[in-house]
Formats: structure tokens, sequence, C-alpha cells
């Protein structure tokens, strides 16, 4: 089983499917991303979007579980760079598949190699878009349920506040 391990950032602002979104309202952008990560998660892809929160004085880095994805805004004074990097090497060391979906150029060629392979952010979202395509065909209906259908006040609001570098 391969982990995927997404740049959310370089995907919600370097690729059509998400960035005019993310211009108007980027807590909505991440949801929406979110949830597309999350069809991809129930398909049995283990995947983490890291953001970065190196500017943000509150960000602690911990992970959160949102629909089966791991959300992970980098501590205060790391960049999520620096975040994706440690987990393709963690994934290398221990022999584990996993795709790393970044446009940053350093960290593409520091995350490739041995069990790492790497992905274009752009090239990844129209993946994501493939796989709702198909799906709407498959299913026949106009919308899909998706994680952010199902995702309460609470867990948007507590998103909306990690992004932020607000406690939780």
């Amino acid at each position: 089983m391969r982990r995927v391990i997404v740049d959310g950032y370089n995907v919600l602002l370097g690729s059509a499917r998400y960035a005019e979104l993310a211009e108007r309202d980027l807590d909505a952008a991440r949801i929406l991303l979110i949830a597309d990560l999350g069809a991809r998660a129930a398909e049995g892809e283990p995947v983490t979007v890291v953001f970065d929160g190196a500017g943000n004085p509150g960000s602690d880095g911990e992970p959160i579980s949102i629909g089966g994805v791991t959300v992970v805004f980098s501590s205060y004074g790391v960049d999520a760079d620096t975040v994706i990097e440690a987990m393709a090497a963690q994934a290398r060391a221990a022999g584990e598949a996993a795709l790393v979906v970044t446009t940053d150029a350093a960290t593409r060629w520091t995350a490739l190699g041995g069990t790492v392979t790497v992905q274009r952010s752009d090239a990844f979202a129209d993946e994501l878009a493939g796989d709702e395509d198909g799906w709407r065909e498959h299913a026949g209906r106009p919308h899909r349920a998706t994680v952010s259908d199902h995702m309460d006040s609470a867990t948007r609001s507590r998103l909306s506040r990690i992004s932020r570098g607000e406690s939780s």
C-alpha cells in the first residue's frame, strides 16, 4: 500500500482545480482538498496533507484526522517542506512506498529515491478531478457526498483555528 504525502498549499495555489477558490476563501479551499483526499483515503491509500504553519506562533505540528485524512500544520518555525522531506525519509528508511506531491523543486529532489516517488501538484490535482468525474459517471448522480458534506461545524471551526495558528 502506497502512502500519499501532499504539500497542501502547493496543490491549492498551483492548480486550476483549487486556486480560484483559494484566492476567495482559503478555508473553503482547504476543506475541498481534504474532502477530495478523503475519497482517495477511502480507497485504501493512507493520505497525509501538510500545510505550512511556520509563521503561526500557535501552530504545534500535531496531526489531526479528518475524514480519514491526516492533516498537519507544520510547527511554528518549521516549514511544510521540512515536514514532508522528513516523512519521505521515514518512509524510505522503513521500505514503505510513498508518493510525495509537491511542485517545490528542492523538496522533490530531496524526497525522491528508493521507495519514494514524486508527482507535481497540478498533475495530482488533475487526477483528483478525474477521480471525481469517474465517480459521478459511475454513480449517475450530479453530486457525490464528500467529507465536507459530513463535517460538522465544530470540526470546520477547529480546522480554521488550527490553520490560523490559534489553539484548538
